[in-house]
């Protein structure tokens, strides 16, 4: 946060160029963004009718299923806009250098150490995820970094431990880790196949990687925590979380939708250690749309109670590969529906395999 970007992001977008049946720039900037104002509107006014407790029936199961999520994840979806203002700030060079050269192997296995050890939730994960793909990180280094990601931050690990016990929860984060290692090494290939598209903003090969101390020194001497540069980062934080913001609201409502309709407590009870059981828990994490939070207690339950590891895991992986949200962001950023479909594409495979092996493993 230093004092000359108060007024102007590291990298400003380029103005479009105008046109006759286009129109204006001002004028595109004006129409309404229906998706957002109507999701927030929706959650708004389900949240209100929960507090008030006017609702009743269906309504009412819509309205908690509401309160519910949005309490969940709030810090989340905070600390990750806050990221996103800071990654506003931050030079292309230093987040290069971070997760090492784009389309390496040494790239992968930064970008997967980085979402492992990154404390957020699924959506703040994708909000932050999104900004790297923006300075520069391979489409590899950002499907790994999303994937390695939304369960494995410090907070969640201690609760699936007490849940799991610690054993289960260390080979699930080594198996996240290997399947998003594997995952970023099959996008990067696909890029260089040109199957999928590269990343516009990826740094030139020749362009040599800077160290990174000498980076941060300088970085941290120019920080300014002056009121209008900490109101810079929030408002460049909000400008580059709009995207995801509308499909998180829009995801909140249909997950409470889904809620009123189809009770998750049921899940241990449904699905068991076999293929049927596997198939069921792979089409309910797509259904459903959860925070991590909210997936961490359901993938404990199909673990204690229906005695399915290999289930367990699949619910909280295939989660990630399956979010309609997740799916529709990168969508939105990458301008390709190819992109966005490959990730369920290249991931649930890997992910229903290793939860077949886990599932000889049922105690």
């Amino acid at each position: 946060m230093s004092d000359h970007c108060c007024s102007k992001p590291d990298k400003p977008e380029p103005k479009p160029a105008h046109s006759s049946c286009c129109g204006s720039e001002s004028q595109a900037k004006k129409r309404p963004d229906y998706l957002l104002w109507g999701s927030l509107t929706g959650c708004v006014l389900l949240y209100g009718l929960y507090l008030s407790g006017l609702a009743s029936g269906w309504l009412m199961h819509m309205a908690h299923g509401v309160f519910e999520l949005l309490n969940t994840m709030w810090w989340g979806v905070v600390i990750g806009i806050v990221f996103v203002g800071l990654l506003n700030f931050v030079p292309q060079s230093l987040v290069v250098s971070m997760l090492g050269r784009g389309g390496s192997f040494s790239g992968i296995l930064r970008a997967t150490a980085a979402g492992v050890f990154l404390d957020l939730c699924s959506h703040g994960i994708l909000m932050v995820g999104m900004k790297l793909y923006q300075k520069g990180a391979s489409l590899g280094q950002v499907m790994a970094f999303l994937i390695a990601s939304p369960w494995n931050s410090l907070s969640l690990t201690l609760v699936m431990i007490a849940l799991i016990g610690l054993p289960w929860t260390l080979a699930f984060i080594l198996l996240s880790m290997v399947i998003a290692v594997m995952a970023g090494l099959i996008f990067d290939a696909l890029v260089r196949r040109r199957k999928l598209a590269e990343n516009p903003d990826t740094p030139e090969a020749e362009q040599p990687v800077e160290p990174i101390v000498p980076q941060l020194k300088e970085l941290w001497a120019r920080a300014s925590f002056k009121p209008k540069a900490l109101a810079a980062v929030g408002r460049e934080g909000l400008k580059g979380s709009r995207m995801v913001i509308r499909w998180l609201l829009f995801g909140v409502l249909l997950a409470a939708m889904i809620r009123a309709l189809m009770p998750t407590e049921a899940f241990a009870e449904w699905f068991g250690p076999t293929l049927i059981g596997l198939l069921l828990t792979t089409v309910a994490a797509a259904i459903i749309e959860v925070c991590s939070e909210g997936s961490t207690p359901i993938a404990a339950d199909l673990m204690n109670r229906a005695k399915a590891p290999g289930n367990s895991f699949l619910f909280l992986m295939a989660g990630v590969a399956t979010d309609y949200t997740e799916i529709m962001v990168i969508k939105d950023t990458m301008k390709s529906w190819k992109t966005a479909f490959a990730l369920p594409a290249v991931v649930l495979p890997q992910v229903l395999l290793v939860a077949w092996i886990l599932n000889f493993f049922a105690p």
